[in-house]
Parts: structure tokens; sequence; C-alpha cells
């Protein structure tokens, strides 16, 4: 790399922390903002004018639990509340940004697979207001889910104001995500992995690093305004025997089953208010009607967030009845809240399904084995971490979340036993985690997106020279030198009578005859020079596996053979590489553009300006069976064929120059109005 290259790469890297920079800080006050803006709320329906009061005098309780505020309420007003909340929230969202429904994080995982991780500025409003009333009105919903998508709306707003390349942005995105996680939780190690693990899915380095920093800044910002104090009470854990880790995986089978329980309720809830003959912004408070019923029949722990109830479960305050109870009640009210239409997260309900979970199993095995078991506020701590890897299928997270709360590394074979073993139960049972869930059932599969590789959507056909330079192998010195001075190959290959590989005359390995080159001429052959065991490829291997044979040595062509093992041509290291370079520019021009994919949904047409437009249409009849290399759609009629839509199928994909069209495919292209039409009339003709 030369020093100037290597300048600018210094200065990009240093403009991208500076970015993460920007997001921790916005991150962390955005988090602080949002908790007060959620107790702020809470003081307005359970406290009315008197806990506005109080909330701006800094009397009023805290957000964490509403079970010590509902008992001085008369059970009208502690039904009521979270069916007024609904009733603001419905609106909001059903008429402002629609994306802020639900739990935020699936739409930012959309954002960054779909969208180049585009996000509109309109979210970090809507969604921040349409949570806080959620949840300080008492919908059974958390608060990290929504900071999560503030975040990313927030990070993802600076990078289109800075007009930073998809690549580029979707970091910034889940830096926004990071700062989040780690201010609501002060863990800042659980965030950055929160955002790698879930939201890009790709630990990458380059990613990485601004990621790391915008955790940091935000629990350093965080822990300055709300002070340097975890999330819940936790109790003192140890590891009485290493038998205990039995029973850990026994509970984490239980943690497995109930994630897939939780899930499987949450769906049939949204299946039930989707069907429900009720205008859409009317659903939310009809649910939250539902839940206020729950709180007031006995159930207050289940309103809000509810962290002083998961506390009172880790430190052996609740029998196992009640227990039993709020696991299944905590169920059923958070799949209302998220199924009708409330705005909040699944976050913290799965840490307290975890918690009750826990207590149950660890009050029975203590009971049974007091002298060998730890106690049940324990298994409560451990389960926490099972049932949110099993609920989002992110194990590491949850690990090192839990860790960082208790800074305590004996924790960590407990909950790595019960963790690896949820994630196990509940992959083995489903298809999706609770986040790729919701995306599925919208048509979106992010397993089937491309590889983050690009070479492994490309093979070796795609880049084939199939005129390389070949020789006999009786053909004399002369001949070959001669062939090498007049060709642009460094490499020359040697074939026989039916054209079968012989091996491989190298350039480098030719200089050093030259001296010598009259003595030899009359003497040497081309067998006489090639080198027998030269690595090879053939037309199906993938260019990612090309690339790392020609980085092993200093191969500038690779020849291609057939299942005879004939020449049928070579591949050029520089075609690869080309290769590369266009399969990430087209990966990010769909990136970039798919803001305006999502509005051909509903018109198959967006104008660009300038006399172009954006449209889908069906593949003409003419096309079916033929590729873009056979049809020159770009020369015969200007117009380019961005991406292609399978029958069947719900992404689009970039098309290949030898992919083939098929019947039933519709086509993303771009083009003045006028080509586009005539490719238009093709088609019905």
């Amino acid at each position: 790399m030369t020093p100037g290259a290597q300048r600018g790469f210094s200065r990009r890297h240093l403009f991208m922390v500076v970015i993460a920079v920007a997001c921790g800080v916005a991150g962390a006050f955005g988090a602080v903002f949002f908790r007060g803006l959620i107790e702020l709320s809470q003081a307005m329906f359970y406290g009315g004018f008197d806990g506005i009061l109080s909330f701006f005098a800094g009397d009023a309780p805290h957000a964490d639990d509403l079970v010590e505020i509902t008992h001085t309420l008369p059970w009208w007003r502690v039904a009521l509340a979270p069916a007024a909340g609904g009733a603001l929230v419905g609106p909001l969202v059903w008429f402002f940004a629609r994306e802020a429904k639900g739990h935020g994080v699936p739409e930012v995982m959309e954002a960054v697979a779909m969208r180049g991780g585009v996000i509109r500025p309109r979210v970090v409003i809507v969604k921040t207001l349409a949570s806080a009333l959620s949840i300080g009105s008492g919908g059974s919903v958390g608060r990290e889910g929504p900071i999560v998508q503030i975040g990313s709306a927030v990070g993802s707003v600076i990078a289109q104001i800075l007009r930073m390349p998809p690549r580029e942005m979707r970091t910034i995105v889940a830096c926004g995500a990071a700062a989040g996680i780690a201010a609501t939780f002060n863990a800042p190690i659980a965030g950055a992995l929160f955002a790698v693990e879930i939201i890009l899915g790709d630990f990458a380095a380059v990613s990485f690093t601004p990621i790391v920093i915008a955790s940091v800044v935000a629990t350093v910002i965080s822990r300055g305004i709300l002070g340097d104090v975890p999330a819940f009470e936790v109790p003192h854990y140890e590891l009485v025997s290493g038998w205990e880790l039995v029973p850990y995986i026994g509970v984490g089978v239980a943690a497995g089953l109930a994630a897939v329980l939780f899930q499987h309720c949450l769906h049939s809830s949204e299946d039930f208010f989707e069907r429900l003959r009720v205008p859409g912004w009317a659903k939310a408070s009809l649910g939250g009607l539902l839940v206020g019923g729950m709180g007031a029949a006995g159930f207050p722990h289940i309103l809000g967030v509810g962290y002083g109830s998961i506390t009172a479960a880790m430190t052996d305050q609740l029998p196992i009845l009640t227990l039993l109870a709020l696991l299944a009640a905590k169920i059923i009210s958070t799949s209302l809240t998220v199924g009708s239409g409330g705005s909040g997260g699944i976050f913290a309900p799965s840490l307290f399904m975890g918690a009750m979970l826990g207590g149950v199993f660890g009050s029975l095995i203590h009971g049974w084995f007091p002298e060998s078991t730890a106690t049940g506020g324990s298994y409560a701590l451990v389960t926490m971490g099972g049932f949110v890897a099993a609920a989002t299928w992110a194990p590491i997270t949850a690990i090192i979340m839990i860790f960082e709360l208790t800074s305590n590394y004996t924790i960590v074979p407990a909950l790595m036993a019960t963790c690896v073993t949820s994630v196990f139960v509940a992959t083995a049972l489903g298809r999706d985690s609770v986040y790729t869930a919701k995306l599925h059932r919208r048509g979106i599969d992010l397993s089937s997106e491309e590889d983050p590789n690009v070479l492994r959507g490309l093979s070796v056909i795609d880049v084939i020279d199939r005129e390389p330079e070949r020789l006999a192998a009786s053909a004399d010195l002369q001949t070959v030198v001669d062939r090498i001075v007049q060709s642009d190959h460094t490499e020359i290959f040697v074939v026989g009578e039916n054209e079968e590989l012989l091996g491989t005359i190298y350039l480098r390995e030719l200089r050093r005859l030259l001296p010598e080159i009259n003595l030899l001429r009359e003497v040497v052959v081309a067998e006489d020079l090639l080198e027998k065991d030269c690595p090879y490829v053939t037309e199906d291997d993938d260019l990612a596996q090309v690339l790392r044979v020609f980085t092993q040595d200093v191969f500038e062509e690779l020849p291609v053979l057939d299942d005879d093992a004939r020449l049928v041509g070579s591949v050029h290291k520089r075609d690869v590489l080309e290769a590369y370079n266009q399969g990430v520019l087209q990966r990010d021009l769909a990136g970039s553009v798919s803001h305006s994919f999502s509005a051909l949904t509903k018109v198959k047409s967006v104008e660009l300006g300038g006399g172009f437009v954006l449209q889908e249409l069906q593949a003409p009849a003419s096309f079916h069976g033929k590729s873009l290399a056979d049809l020159d759609v770009a020369r015969r009629s200007g117009v380019q064929v961005l991406l292609v839509r399978r029958h069947g199928e719900t992404n689009p994909r970039v098309p290949r120059a030898f992919d083939r069209f098929e019947a039933g495919d519709r086509l993303v292209v771009a083009g003045t109005v006028e080509a586009v039409e005539s490719l238009h009339q093709l088609r019905n003709h």
C-alpha cells in the first residue's frame, strides 16, 4: 500500500471513529431521555396532573416496577391505563410510521439487510413517543427494543446526512444499536456483541471497531448521568458443585421450550388481531384493555418493564406458584401488547420470563438438594440468559450480558451450559428466532440473503477465458519463446493430443533459460519446461475458492479443466478481483436504492427525476431461457436491469450475466421513460 493510500485509509478510519463517537453520545443521551419520557408517561397515566407535577419536582416513583403504584389505585384505573396508552399509540403509529409498531429490532435488521441501513428520520420521533406511551401506561413490553431502533435510526440519519455509502451506513446503524443497549444495561461489551451478532450478523473487524467505540462512549456517558449501577439487584452467585451443571442443562432445555412457546403465542396474537375486524389504529387500545384487566385481576407485576419483579425473583422473594403464574401471565400479556400493535421490546419480557422460570426450577432443585446446589435466585439469574439466548438465537450476547451484570467469572460455566442448551432446543424446534420470525412472516428470509462474500455467488464460468495460450508438448523452445513474447499471458498450458492438460510453463521459470537459449534451442521442447503439479479449477468452482488458490502462490492464471481433464479455458486473477469489485458495487447499488424499491410494491414505478424512472415489470416472453449476456438489454434498449424477482420469491436479487430468465420473473429496471415504455410494450407483445 502506498503512503498516500495509507493516509487515505487513516483519514477514513478516523472519520468512522468520529461518527461512532457521535453515535455513542447520541445513543446515551437518547437512552437517558427515553427513560425520562417513560417516567413522565407513567406519572401521567397513573398519577394524573399531580403525578406530572411530582415528576417535574423529582418525586415521581421509579419507572421500573408498577406493583407498588397500582396497589394504591382503584382497579378500574389500573385496567384503563394501558387501554388509554394504546388509544394514543395506535393512531400515532398507524398514521405516521408503521415500522414503529412492535418491538423494533426486526425493523432495524430489515433496514440493514434490505435497504442498506436507510431508516426514515421520522421513526426516531414516532418510536420514542409511541414506546414511551406504551411502557409508561403499563404495556407489557420493554424499553431495550425501542432504544435499539431509536439509536439505529439516529445513526442512519447521521449517515444519510453525510451521504455515506451503504456499507458504512450499516456499520453506523449498528453503532446506534450498540450505544442504546450499552447505555440501558450499563454493559458495553454486551451492547457491541448485540449489534454485531443480531443487527449485522457479521464480526468483521472493520465494522467491530466503530461499534465498540460507540458502545463504550455510550456507557461512560450513561454512567456519568445515571450512576454506575447494574440494571438489576443481582444476587451473589457460586457454583456449589461441578455436578450442578447437570440441572443447569435441564433448565436450559426448559428455557428453550418456554421460548418456543412464547414465540408461538406471540404469532398467534398477531394473527388474531390481524383478522380482527377493527380499524388498525384502534387495535392497540383493545390489547391494552386486556392487559390492564390482567393487571387489575391480581397480576400488576406484568405491567411495564417489570425489573422490580425480576429482582424479586432473583432474591428469592416470590413463592413457586406466584413465579409460575407470573410466567404464564407475562407470556400472554406481552403477546397481547405486541400483537395488538403496541410499541415496545421483547428483550425485557424475555428476561422476566427467564427469571420466573429459573426461579421455579431453582427453588425445586435447591429444595431437593440443598447442600449441593445454589439458591433459586441463582437459577433465576442464569435462566434469564438462557431464555434470551433461545428467543433471540444470540447466545454470545446473552452470556456476556449476564456476566457483565454480575462481574462474576464463576457464573460463566453455568451460563454457557444453559444458553447453549436452550439455543439448541429452540433451533431444533423452529426455523427462526423471535426477531427473524417477524421478518419471515413478511416474506423476508435473511438466511437466504446473499453470502457476505460476494465471490461465493459467482463461479468460474462467469469469468472464464475460452482462448488461453496453449501449446503441444512437442513445440520447440523458440516457439515457446515467441508465444510468450507475442502474448500478454504469463502462463502457457501444454496439452496432449486430446487437449488433456499435461502441465504449465511459467514465464518466471522461462527467464532462467534466456541466457542459454542459443544452446538449448535445438534440444529443448515444451514438454521439458512444464510443471506437472500445477493447480487447476473447474467451471463449477466458485470464485471464492479460486481466489484462495491464487493467494497460495504467485499464480496469475489457472487452467480450467472439464471432467476428462481436458483444457477448456483459463481464469485470470485480475478477472476474479474485478468480479469481486463489481459484486460489491452491485450489492451496494441494491442497498442504496432499495428504499425506492419499497415504493414499487405499491405503485410499481418511481420517478427518479431528469426523465428517468425506476419500474418493476414482468419479463417479456422473448427473455425466457435467455441471459443478460444473450439479450444485451442495456445496449439495445438503453434500459438497465437492476434486480430480478423470481416467481414465488419475495426478495429480489442482483442478476448475473449468465443467469437465464424464467416465466413469471419480474424485473426492476431503470432508464428513460421512453426506453422503459418500449420494454413494457415488448412485454405486451
